[in-house]
């Protein structure tokens, strides 16, 4: 069966981030490209692995989370880089045959929309730096 990304909304990836039975890696994987706008916060749990890495990274990360449920990537906006990732990570799985029933998702709006939602909420971004989103 051939993985295809579809895109996620905020509220879909803050229930799993809230839920104290979900686990980071085991229930859920968040990837965030970002490269040099990574500084200013991340989302709870997350991993980072710059875009521009992606093609060296995707075979390390199908091997270390191919079997979690639903792996979520982002960028600053996801227009570009969150999206391209998700399709780099999608069709490596696919190349590779490997089965999983793995929802590839991309978060809607990325990291920008995430905070302009979530910036009063702390426990919702890690190593927030409110002076770099005003």
């Amino acid at each position: 069966m051939s993985v295809v990304p579809t895109y996620a909304e905020a509220e879909e990836l803050r229930a799993l981030v809230e839920d104290t039975n979900k686990q980071p890696g085991v229930d859920y994987v968040i990837v965030d490209v970002r490269t040099d706008d990574y500084i200013g916060g991340h989302i709870p749990g997350s991993i980072h692995v710059p875009a521009n890495k992606m093609y060296d990274q995707a075979n390390a990360l199908i091997k270390d989370y191919s079997h979690v449920p639903t792996i979520y990537f982002h960028c600053a906006l996801s227009q570009v880089r969150g999206p391209k990732s998700a399709r780099i990570y999608s069709e490596t799985l696919n190349n590779l045959g490997v089965s999983t029933t793995q929802c590839v998702k991309i978060l809607r709006y990325g990291f920008e929309g995430w905070q302009a939602k979530y910036k009063n909420e702390p426990h919702l971004i890690e190593d927030y730096v409110k002076s770099i989103w005003e």
